[in-house]
Formats: structure tokens, C-alpha cells, sequence
């Protein structure tokens, strides 16, 4: 049996302590290392990019809305006593097919939203886009919300016009108010279709944004690139 001398065991000792502390000290380094302004600047631009695009390709697509829970266009709240009416006669199909075509239109013009976003993530100066990084889970959601709503409102609607003209969401809409205010002493119900439609189309646009905002921050395997994972480690751990 081999006796160690307390000189050599002390030694050793130290060496262990040695690389347990300069591998903590490296650790704890790349933890809280800071990035750039200019980092911060690019990598939260480079994330709002992807939550945008994500979420307008998302709700473009056939069913976007309409296979949506979250963002599924239903009847203005108040129409919705017309709804519950015409099914009770048995005109479900009449109903279907007006909230089809609003969800349609609503598609049409997802895609549209995109350069706006583009615009408004250009035009951010860095005290915004370190209030957004450094704010709360849906900070940039509603910054979009206040900066995008009348540009978006005004692109959406002509298209969502036009939408609802070519699928025939207007006539089935004329259909089921028509039906409806035969109804012996219901209160009728008159609707901007256009206008509430586009409402409801920039909800859920800000709806499904909200949800990839939170994936971005909540989520390191959404972190696509090196410089992703660094700005949103550092306001992760900032915000501990």
C-alpha cells in the first residue's frame, strides 16, 4: 500500500481546487457576459423578424383563422344571439359558411402585415429595442400593437373588402341578417363587416406574435442562431 505525504495530498488538494475554481469563474463569465449595443440591436431585430413572419405565414395559410382556436373569426358579439337563432331553425350550414368566408378573408390578408412589420422593426432606435428585450414576455407584441395598428388597419381592409366580395362572405352575410331580422321581434343587427372583420384579423395577428415572442424568450431551442442565444441568455439572466 502506497502512503501519500500530507505535503503531496495538501498538493493535490490544491489542484483540484484549482481547476473547480477557474472552471466556476469561465461559467459564471459566460453567463453574465454582456453583448454589444449592437448586438442587442441585431439580435432582437433578428428575432421580431422570425416571430412576424412565423406568425403572418402561419395565419395566410388555408385555415389559418379558421383552424385556429386561438384567432378563429366567430360573429361579432353583437350578432351572436343571430347565430344561436339560425341554428335553431336548422341553418347551421347558412352560418358555416358566413364564418367561413369572414376566416377566408382574414387569411387573404395576413401576408400583407409583414412589410409593415418590417417598416416598424427598422424604424426602432435602441432605447427601444432594449425597453422590448429587457421588458416584459410580450413587450415587443405591444409595441407592434401601438406602432403597426393604423398601418395594418389600412392595408387590411380594402383586401379584406375585396375578400369578402370574392367568396361570397357578404352575400352570405346579407343571407343570415336577412334570414334573421324576419324573425318576429328580434332587435336587427346591423354590422361594418369590413371594419370588424379587419378588427379581428389584427387581433390575431397580435395573438399569435404574443405566442412566438414568448417561445423566443421562454425557449433556448428557439434561439436559432449564436447571436439569438446570447442577447436572450443575457436578458434572461438579467431578469433573475
Amino acid at each position: 500500500m502506497i502512503h501519500k505525504s500530507p505535503i503531496t495530498s495538501y498538493f493535490v488538494l490544491f489542484l483540484a481546487s484549482l481547476v473547480s475554481f477557474t472552471t466556476a469563474t469561465a461559467s459564471f463569465g459566460q453567463t453574465i457576459k454582456l453583448p454589444s449595443n449592437a448586438e442587442i440591436n441585431s439580435g432582437l431585430k433578428e428575432a421580431l423578424e422570425k416571430a412576424t413572419g412565423i406568425s403572418a405565414d402561419r395565419l395566410g395559410a388555408k385555415d389559418g383563422y379558421l383552424g385556429n382556436l386561438d384567432v378563429k373569426i366567430l360573429f361579432p358579439e353583437e350578432a351572436r344571439n343571430v347565430e344561436k337563432t339560425l341554428r335553431s331553425m336548422g341553418l347551421d350550414n347558412l352560418v358555416d359558411q358566413a364564418i367561413t368566408g369572414l376566416n377566408r378573408a382574414a387569411e387573404d390578408a395576413a401576408l400583407e402585415a409583414k412589410p409593415i412589420f418590417t417598416d416598424a422593426i427598422k424604424q426602432m432606435s435602441i432605447a427601444d429595442v432594449k425597453n422590448i428585450l429587457l421588458g416584459e414576455d410580450n413587450a415587443a407584441t405591444n409595441y407592434f400593437n401601438t406602432t403597426t395598428s393604423p398601418a395594418l388597419t389600412e392595408k387590411f381592409s380594402p383586401i379584406i373588402d375585396g375578400s369578402l366580395k370574392k367568396t361570397d362572405a357578404t352575400k352570405y352575410w346579407e343571407d343570415v341578417m336577412t334570414r334573421y331580422n324576419k324573425v318576429p321581434f328580434v332587435k336587427k343587427v346591423d354590422t361594418d363587416l369590413t371594419a370588424y372583420v379587419t378588427r379581428k384579423a389584427i387581433d390575431g395577428l397580435f395573438v399569435e406574435i404574443a405566442k412566438e415572442e414568448l417561445k423566443i424568450r421562454e425557449d433556448i431551442s428557439s434561439r436559432s442562431s449564436p447571436l439569438l442565444q446570447k442577447v436572450f441568455g443575457y436578458a434572461k439572466q438579467a431578469d433573475k
